[in-house]
């Protein structure tokens, strides 16, 4: 087995030998799927520069989100403490409003506290909250692509509005996802004092699915595939498992809608334009990092807060414990992580731990309930007994571990999906008499606290 421990590297100084901890590049992606060419999600993306990044690291195949649901999935990540610990599993609910992480070091406040240079754009948050204490320099640049839907929706579903779709008459520097990758890559260049932590947050392909033309032009809309559906895929289903994605069919991005006005092929080419729009801006970065001073002394992350259902099982968007909605790309390159795949079943809540691990800093306030993935980072095929776990409201959880999928609804409903003859999810096991013992297994590992819900801001006095 090939072990690195290079986790900080040895600059030669005027005053002889000094230790220099690496710099950070944190690249957060939002509302990102399989749809990564690495990932091959999808047989038509092409994602080079995604692709290359994941050939200079370990590229985690089996990466799951924490909460199909921006906040609580990035609430968990920043500050390592699961859902069910913290009581965030909804849009509204700031860390700083729940009693157990009033002290917590978010990650950026940490490196901050631990003499790094702090800075960020875009998305790293979720709502109105930026928290500028726990950085030097951060800002969210306006997004000028935000315009259109209120002016004119591009495709036909009726009242679609944000949740739009198409190609937009906008010059590409206007997209903010292009204004934050320009505003890294100037930032790279720069020399600075201390290690640096960087993170950018790119929005696309979050709703609306709108990327410059040439994007689109791709993917004419007559050579588009579909995603792989059955029909009657949802017959199988306990009642909590159509509950809990109700929501959505509510919205007029649903699948009736989207089907009936022959829009489905369109939303399917505008979500690949933009994710190949994201790549772009990825590619900018990585570039000037490449031409930079700072190439051998920064750890590349890139991760989505959770992926996205573009019909499967008739649903549209996340709000799911299903595959397309908890798995995500996950990659880490640089000093001290060797290069390869890893198909073992981690979390973005052990992000933490391992970027603490990596830059040698100590523990936060809080009790980081991830774990660090060091061993995989040094062996990517190394044994790894833990299943990744996944929460969307109160005490609904799904586990996944490399072969299994196990979802349990807070009402005792439950789902079980052999990947390895099913990868698509479309037969539950979970009543099959042959399987009770991988369940009773796997429900041994769900979290035994389940957290009241944490106060929202609309319920603050």
């Amino acid at each position: 087995m090939r072990i690195l421990i290079a986790s900080f590297c040895f600059c030669f100084a005027a005053s002889g030998w000094a230790i220099t901890k690496p710099n950070v590049l944190f690249i957060a992606i939002d509302d990102l799927n399989d749809w990564v060419g690495c990932l091959q999600g999808h047989p038509q993306v092409k994602t080079p520069n995604i692709d290359a990044l994941a050939k200079r690291g370990v590229l985690f195949t089996n990466a799951h989100c924490q909460a199909p649901i921006c906040n609580p999935s990035r609430v968990s990540l920043l500050t390592g403490v699961l859902p069910s610990t913290s009581g965030i599993y909804d849009l509204d609910q700031p860390h700083h409003l729940s009693p157990l992480l009033k002290k917590a070091h978010t990650l950026p406040a940490h490196f901050k506290a631990n003499g790094y240079q702090v800075m960020g754009r875009g998305k790293i948050y979720h709502g109105r909250y930026k928290y500028p204490e726990d950085w030097h320099d951060f800002k969210t640049a306006g997004d000028a692509r935000l315009k259109q839907f209120r002016i004119k929706a591009i495709s036909s579903v009726p009242n679609i509005k944000v949740r739009d779709f198409g190609p937009i008459d906008l010059p590409e520097e206007e997209f903010g996802d292009l204004v934050n990758a320009r505003w890294a890559a100037e930032q790279l260049k720069q020399e600075f004092k201390k290690p640096f932590f960087m993170a950018v947050g790119i929005r696309l392909p979050h709703v609306p699915l709108y990327a410059p033309k040439r994007f689109f032009g791709r993917h004419p809309e007559a050579k588009v595939r579909l995603p792989q559906i059955i029909k009657e895929d949802l017959k199988d289903l306990p009642p909590a498992g159509l509950e809990i994605t109700r929501y959505m069919h509510t919205t007029p991005l649903n699948h009736r809608s989207v089907t009936q006005t022959g829009n489905w092929k369109n939303a399917v080419r505008a979500y690949l334009a933009c994710t190949e729009f994201v790549d772009h801006c990825v590619g900018v970065m990585l570039k000037s990092l490449d031409e930079s001073a700072h190439a051998k002394n920064t750890i590349i992350v890139l991760w989505s807060d959770h992926g996205w259902h573009l019909g499967e099982k008739e649903h549209w968007a996340k709000r799911s414990l299903w595959e397309e909605s908890t798995r995500v790309p996950l990659i880490l390159a640089g000093p001290g992580i060797a290069k390869g795949t890893s198909t073992r079943a981690v979390g973005l809540i052990d992000l933490y731990p391992t970027l603490n691990a990596l830059c040698q800093l100590p523990a936060p306030p809080q009790t980081l309930e991830g774990r660090s993935l060091m061993t995989l980072l040094n062996n990517p095929q190394a044994k790894w007994a833990h299943p990744a776990l996944t929460t969307f409201h109160r005490n609904d959880h799904t586990l996944r571990t490399e072969r299994w999928r196990y979802i349990r609804y807070a009402n005792g409903d439950e789902e079980l999906y052999d990947h390895a003859a099913d990868p698509n999810e479309w037969n539950n096991l979970a009543k099959n008499l042959n399987y009770q013992k991988i369940i009773i297994g796997l429900k041994k590992k769900l979290p035994k606290m389940n957290a009241q819900d944490s106060p929202a801001l609309s319920k603050k006095k």
